[in-house]
């Protein structure tokens, strides 16, 4: 189970993706913009997928994403849902 502890706080998400792994689920979590400009909005985009294939070395149909807000609460979001997604991804029945 993937705890808020083990996430990097905002101010490095601005800067760098974090990723990690829970169990034969890889995840990466990282600062995205959507919109067009002068409306865009920053959004924390998180994606899970199956290991034992890093990002780039996994196809974008094994990956699901999700958009939380860009701030504390949208961290503690996105790992809820990682950890709800955990079955599904990692083909087991923790959770």
């Amino acid at each position: 189970m993937i705890t808020r502890k083990d996430v990097m706080p905002v101010n490095f998400l601005k800067k760098e993706k974090f990723t990690g792994s829970d169990s034969g689920m890889r995840y990466r979590m990282e600062m995205t913009k959507r919109g067009e400009e002068p409306d865009t909005e920053t959004v924390l985009t998180v994606t899970a997928w199956p290991e034992p294939y890093g990002y780039d070395a996994t196809s974008d149909e094994q990956k699901i994403r999700q958009e939380f807000s860009f701030s504390e609460e949208g961290i503690v979001a996105g790992v809820e849902w990682l950890n709800a997604r955990h079955g599904e991804i990692a083909g087991d029945d923790k959770l």
